[in-house]
């Protein structure tokens, strides 16, 4: 039996937070996409008239696919965290098992580590 990290209470707030921030970045991603398809639509009444257009609109493009890109990761480990309210082991280090405090889940709601194992693990 898996024992309850933080109480009910705690985990609902948390899951409310998670899908707030889920429907926003889904909202992001879904902006984002249709405006790197309008941007290349291809219709010749947007053909940048210089090469350093043509640069400009190639940066942008490849700046919104990777916010697009990182968006989507983000969304992965949200879901994620949904997954471990779910299960009932939200707020538990998944490297480490110890707690993860609060302070480090209000500031990243979907992290699944807790700051010393995040240290270890990005180095």
């Amino acid at each position: 039996m898996v024992k309850r990290l933080m109480k009910k209470a705690d985990m609902k707030v948390y899951k409310e937070r998670l899908l707030a921030l889920r429907a926003r970045l889904r909202g992001d991603v879904s902006a984002m996409a249709e405006k790197a398809l309008r941007d290349t639509g291809g219709e010749s009444s947007t053909m940048p008239l210089h090469m350093a257009d043509a640069g400009s609109d190639n940066f942008e493009q490849e700046f919104t696919l990777s916010l697009m890109a990182n968006e989507g990761d983000t969304l992965q480990r949200i879901e994620g965290a949904l997954e471990r309210i779910e299960d009932g082991v939200y707020g538990s280090c998944e490297e480490c098992a110890g707690v993860i405090p609060k302070t480090r889940l209000n500031a990243i709601p979907y992290t699944p580590f807790c700051v010393r194992c995040a240290e270890k693990l990005q180095s």
